[in-house]
């Protein structure tokens, strides 16, 4: 069993900069901070974009063709203990999970509205009935998606009780393999430029405004 590096610098900071956003999503959701909300909103869209571009051109262990498994192979993941490079079957379908209720919590954001003083920017190019239909799942959404991060959590526990240590791979981007004896990572510079091209486009067309309340 050897050390190799499975995760890429981008895929580990992405893994900790979405936890830091999806903190802040309902934390300013709960106290009505409706500025920092947004601007965290799209700071977490700017995520997912170069995720979902990095999973087209990243490393190996990032490429979104990884996560296609068989439900009989995610199975089959549950009661094996190999070590294996990236994520196993059963995590890929959590991961594919995640994306599926984040891309659904950042669309239904953009299109939802308080009726008071803050309207996503998509609100003035849909219909009212859509306008109310996306606040509802906006709403419940999220709180699928905190049941997803109980579950998720509650694995890496089952997982480090089994022997297999699921945090420290996504610190350090290394981890002990049994049949991987070559390099599966790229530089994550190429992702990095990805991600703050899409930080500036958010923020100087739709995040302006919120970004500027918050900074001045």
């Amino acid at each position: 069993m050897s050390k190799v590096k499975v995760w890429d610098g981008f895929i580990r900071s992405f893994h900790w900069l979405l936890v830091a956003a999806i903190a802040t999503l309902y934390f300013s959701a709960e106290e009505g901070m409706l500025e920092l909300h947004f601007a965290a909103g799209y700071f977490t869209l700017a995520l997912i974009l170069t995720r979902l571009v990095w999973g087209l051109v990243g490393s190996k262990t990032a490429k979104l063709s990884a996560l296609i498994h068989s439900p009989v192979a995610a199975i089959k993941s549950f009661k094996s203990s190999e070590h294996r490079a990236g994520h196993g079957a059963a995590g890929s379908y959590m991961v594919i999970a995640f994306f599926v209720l984040l891309i659904v919590q950042l669309t239904s954001g953009l299109m939802t509205s308080d009726d008071i003083l803050t309207d996503g920017p998509l609100v003035a190019h849909v219909s009212t009935d859509t306008v109310e239909f996306a606040g509802w799942l906006h709403h419940l959404n999220f709180d699928i998606l905190l049941y997803a991060i109980v579950l998720h959590i509650l694995a890496i526990v089952i997982y480090r009780i089994k022997g297999k240590n699921l945090v420290k791979p996504m610190l350090t981007g290394s981890s002990y393999q049994v049949s991987v004896t070559e390099p599966v990572t790229k530089s994550p510079v190429l992702a990095f430029i990805i991600f703050a091209v899409c930080l500036v486009v958010l923020f100087t067309t739709w995040g302006a405004e919120p970004l500027s309340y918050l900074l001045g």
